[in-house]
């Protein structure tokens, strides 16, 4: 792991968590808008489009993409998505400015053991580097298998509400945002190759549509239920399923053997620590952590 790889992922990481919590702060403002259809989508949609919060998350994303596409020019695939799980930790810490609320002594806690238990784990797995690029038959094998599950998580998501569907949706997303960021990968090994090289490989716009993609099932994610229930689907689904594609698709590895044991151990402490901020007081609905709070009023 270098310096450059890691400090851009957790910039990624950083930009990412401050869009997700500004838009869902858009997104949780009274719309006035009822019914459901076509028409009251587009109503919302067009509502969401006038608020700052909103403009202020699709800047972030974009800012977000940008380390993103550094990282994973200067670093393997299996490195720079599993940290982007911190993005966790970074949506607490936006979260609990842009919506007031002060993490306690038990959310702290989980805060470092989710942190150290990412450390421990990347640290002890060592991910190997592997290849630049991947065949077009192993793209169309891996591809197809994961749209398909894609395609199972979105059946099951129109069919059930509240915290089932943003969790499915959120693990659909985190599919769609593992598979942009692997397209990204190989379109990055053809930079030194110039522009006509980047704009003559299919890997460029199917990134981009995937890409679209993932924003939109974001939006969908975020309106159908709570961070709570969104966010860690989000954030662990693209880190599993960023080193699985690691490995299939680019031939990246991580050690075993006897680092098998500290990697456990690391796994159970983010295992751990997401437990806790998800039922962490600042986190859950009955809290109210993703309502807009009132202004306070002033003195008579």
């Amino acid at each position: 792991m270098n310096v450059l790889t890691v400090v851009m992922a957790l910039l990624s990481a950083l930009a990412n968590a401050a869009a997700s919590v500004l838009q869902r702060r858009a997104a949780v403002e009274p719309d006035g808008v009822r019914g459901h259809g076509v028409k009251a989508a587009t109503a919302r949609l067009a509502g969401l489009l006038r608020r700052p919060y909103w403009w202020a998350g699709a800047a972030a994303m974009m800012l977000s993409a940008v380390f993103q596409v550094i990282a994973l020019d200067a670093g393997q695939l299996s490195v720079v998505q599993p940290l982007l799980a911190s993005e966790l930790l970074f949506t607490l810490l936006v979260g609990a400015i842009v919506f007031r609320r002060r993490p306690g002594a038990g959310t702290w806690r989980s805060f470092v053991m989710l942190a150290g238990g990412l450390a421990v784990f990347l640290f002890s797995a060592s991910p190997s580097p592997g290849a630049d690029r991947a065949d077009d038959w192993r793209w169309l094998a891996v591809g197809g298998a994961l749209a398909c599950c894609v395609g199972v998580l979105l059946a099951i998501a129109v069919r059930v509400s509240g915290p089932l569907q943003a969790a499915m949706l959120g693990t659909a997303a985190a599919a769609c945002f593992a598979v942009t960021a692997a397209l990204i990968k190989e379109v990055t090994a053809r930079f030194p190759q110039g522009p006509a090289a980047v704009l003559a490989t299919w890997h460029t716009y199917a990134g981009a549509v995937t890409g679209l993609l993932s924003v939109l099932l974001l939006q969908w994610t975020l309106r159908a239920g709570t961070l709570t229930a969104s966010q860690p689907a989000l954030t662990l689904g693209d880190a599993v399923i960023s080193v699985t594609l690691g490995g299939l698709l680019f031939g990246e590895s991580i050690a075993l053997g006897w680092r098998v044991l500290p990697e456990a151990v690391g796994v159970g402490l983010m295992a751990v620590g997401i437990v806790g901020l998800t039922r962490s007081p600042v986190m859950t609905v009955d809290a109210s952590w993703d309502e807009v709070e009132p202004p306070p009023r002033s003195p008579p």
